[in-house]
């Protein structure tokens, strides 16, 4: 699924992403939108209750903030999610399913308002597949 406007907001094929202070802004290339808009259920994402869209790190420019970027990792630490370190707004994640994969923070991009994408696809984080047990081959 790809999304060319959200509510009354048109994305752009390069789009800003800002956290909530404005410390941390970034520039993302979606010359497709938003693509692949998604909630999780995992321990984390059910407590933030962020919706992600689909990028990949060449399609992310950091204009300000790197240095107030903080990393957090958990379980496995594959992926890497990042917020600000002063608001404290989640703005993006490179994912644990796919490394080649990032998530953003749909809320974060500037004029959209989540709430406006309705009901949307739930990823089952809780039974993710790197967490279940592999039968070794004989």
């Amino acid at each position: 699924m790809s999304i060319k406007q959200i509510g009354p907001t048109p994305i752009q094929a390069f789009h800003t992403l800002s956290c909530h202070c404005g410390t941390v802004v970034m520039e993302l290339h979606l010359p497709d939108g938003v693509v692949s808009p998604r909630r999780c259920d995992c321990s984390f994402c059910r407590r933030r209750s962020a919706i992600m869209g689909t990028t990949s790190e060449p399609a992310i420019r950091i204009i300000q903030g790197r240095d107030k970027l903080t990393l957090y990792q958990f379980n496995t630490c594959v992926a890497r999610h990042y917020f600000c370190s002063v608001c404290g707004i989640y703005t993006h994640h490179q994912r644990r399913s796919n490394p080649q994969e990032f998530g953003f923070n749909v809320a974060c991009l500037e004029g959209v308002n989540p709430r406006d994408l309705g009901e949307l696809q739930w990823m089952d984080g809780v039974n993710h597949p790197a967490d279940r047990l592999q039968t070794p081959t004989q």
